[in-house]
Formats: C-alpha cells, structure tokens, sequence
C-alpha cells in the first residue's frame, strides 16, 4: 500500500475510539469510497459484519460500541432506556436483573440496520421499542464506556420509559420498587418531561407512584401545567381505584401502603 494511502487509513482510524461499528455511509461522507473501503477489507484492515457496516480486524465488539456508531454516525436516536438505563445509573442493582434484555428505545420512524439486528454477538439479547411518547432530545444524559460515551435515558426518563411497558411488558409493583429508589430527581427535569410527555398513563402512573414513594421533590411540581387528560384508566384489571389519578392499580400496592 502506498504512503498516501497508508496516512488515509491512519487518519480513519483515529476518527473512532476502540470498539466500535464503521459505517459505509460514514466513511463515504469523510471521503472514503467504496473502492477504497473494499481494498481496507482485503488488506485485513477490517472485517465487515454485514451490509454497511464493518469494524477494525481484531476489535472486540459489543453493543454499546455498535449504539456508539448509530449515534454518532448515522446521527440515530436509538438509546438504552427503561430499566436497562436505570441499572446502567445504579439505580436498578437491587431488583435482580438476571440476564434480561437490553432495552432500547427509539423514535417510530427510526429502523434499527440489519448489520444490527442480526449480529450474531447480540442477536436475541435485546428488545427495541418504537414509541414517541417523548421528545427524543429531552432527559438524555451520557454514558462513558471504556474510551468513548454513548447517550442514554437519564433517570427521570428512564421511569417513564419503564411506565410506558406496564402493564403489558413490565410489572407495575417492579416499577414501584425502582421508583422508590429515585430519592435525587430534579424537579425542573421532571416538570418537563412530564409537561412534554404524551401519554395520560405513563403520567399518572408516574405521580402516583411518586407520591406513593413520599419523595420530596414531588412537591417542587406544578402539577397544574400537567395534562393529565380526562375520564378513568383500567391500568390492571381486578385492581383498586384511586380517585386522585382516576387509576386502576393492583391491589398489593394499596396494601402496601396500609401496613405504614
């Protein structure tokens, strides 16, 4: 290979941290041809794992270097949330996480690549949620890996994102042992992600359960610029209705509550 193009590589592969997915489209905006980006691959510079998308030969790859690259590089929205992000903040420790999904979340529009989907090192180990319940720029914060940072659900967030799966995929009583944990919330980061929240469950749910939890930031919120809609929610069937939040919630929550 000749020096000029030897300094091309060189500079590439100071673009990107250690660990991570190169995009086709990426490197063609910087420059790189598809010519080229073949050449790199024969000359075992790297190794593809599937259309669009290949990673230095010899790098160890996990998801969070492939998520690096989504966001970074294909500028997507794709993010850890839910309980995944809870853990990831400290804040799900307590409750056992076993060898559970990852969970991730994304706008409705935005699809995952394939080269994603099915690589074989993640494959059946994570679950992607379309949903946009939320603003995809709000209650974000940044996670630091071993040489690089991704974006995931900052911990306000993430509740609601765990919300947002009840009663279907996520219990309602787990979902209230993690909200008992969020003693820290910023009542401003709450006001607005509940003011932009569009959906009148997640938000009821959420300030029940907060109440509930006796955390004292509930206080610092003005629950007046809430849209909490109208009419009753069944959340569960066979449960108990609180009056308050017009909520149907199961019934060893409220016993719960009684035995203080």
């Amino acid at each position: 290979m000749s020096s000029v193009n030897m300094s091309k590589i060189n500079q590439l592969l100071l673009m990107q941290p250690q660990g991570v997915v190169f995009t086709s489209a990426w490197m063609l905006k910087k420059g790189y041809s598809f010519d080229l980006q073949k050449q790199y691959r024969r000359s075992n510079w790297f190794t593809s794992i599937g259309k669009g998308a290949m990673v230095r030969t010899g790098d160890k790859l996990t998801m969070q270097g492939a998520l690096f690259s989504l966001q970074h590089q294909l500028l997507m929205n794709i993010h850890i949330g839910g309980k995944s992000a809870l853990e990831l903040h400290g804040k799900a420790h307590y409750l056992n996480m076993g060898k559970q999904k990852m969970v991730l979340f994304g706008p409705r529009k935005e699809m995952l690549p394939a080269w994603f989907v099915n690589y074989e090192g993640w494959k059946d180990s994570f679950t992607h949620i379309h949903t946009d319940f939320l603003p995809v720029e709000i209650g974000m914060s940044a996670y630091n890996y071993d040489s690089y940072e991704i974006r995931v659900s900052a911990p306000a967030r993430a509740m609601l994102e765990c919300l947002f799966l009840t009663p279907k995929d996520q219990s309602i009583a787990e979902c209230a042992e993690l909200m008992e944990g969020l003693t820290a919330l910023h009542p401003q980061q709450v006001q607005h992600l509940l003011e932009e929240c569009k959906s009148v469950k997640v938000k009821r749910l959420f300030l029940y359960l907060a109440e509930r939890a006796n955390h004292g930031w509930v206080k610092h919120l003005n629950i007046a610029k809430i849209d909490l809609g109208s009419g009753k929610r069944s959340i569960v069937s066979h449960g108990i209705y609180d009056k308050k939040y017009q909520i149907t919630i199961p019934k060893e929550l409220v016993s719960y509550e009684s035995d203080f």
